[in-house]
């Protein structure tokens, strides 16, 4: 798997720091992608079916809800990542994750189906970075507002670590009770 050299401050929103910093700055950010989708698969599996609709707080999202999120999520910013690439000099637009998690129909969903999901979603996203032009990954790319440009590397371990980020508030929020 290629090294994808961690990002610089200035590559992403300031917000993204949260995600940056729970991903090792070795380069190997695509194995961490790939390694990690079966730590979080592993913990889930590892709980009762009746665990994965639970919600830690009112108004918070389930378990099964979280999950289609880092997948919605990682297809989102993994789009971001190919404009980026190639480029594209349009700005893109933001999303409303809590509407994305409210249309979802988790909870409805089989949890194999939830991961057949996330795993085929997780293969494209190592595929496409994997083949980008080492150019590719300097490019800066504009979101709503300049306040969320990035580069293709950040956009990287933005994915990466926003799966580490929601595996750690199952892990400390959902798990313990």
């Amino acid at each position: 798997m290629r090294i994808i050299q961690p990002p610089k401050p200035g590559d992403y929103p300031p917000y993204a720091i949260m995600y940056m910093k729970l991903i090792p700055a070795d380069g190997m950010v695509l194995k961490y992608l790939q390694n990690n989708f079966y730590r979080v698969k592993d913990l889930i599996y590892s709980l009762p079916k009746e665990r994965l609709l639970h919600r830690y707080a009112p108004g918070k999202w389930s378990i099964k809800e979280t999950l289609v999120h880092i997948i919605d999520d990682e297809r989102i910013f993994a789009y971001r990542a190919l404009r980026f690439a190639r480029n594209e000099q349009q700005s893109l637009i933001g999303f409303d994750q809590d509407a994305y998690a409210k249309y979802s129909g988790a909870d409805k969903r089989d949890l194999d189906n939830i991961f057949e999901e996330y795993e085929a979603v997780r293969n494209a996203t190592i595929a496409l970075f994997n083949g980008l032009p080492e150019e590719a990954f300097d490019r800066m790319g504009h979101g709503t507002g300049t306040a969320n440009d990035a580069t293709v590397r950040a956009l990287a371990h933005h994915i990466a670590g926003h799966e580490m980020h929601h595996y750690f508030l199952i892990k400390n929020k959902y798990l313990t009770i």
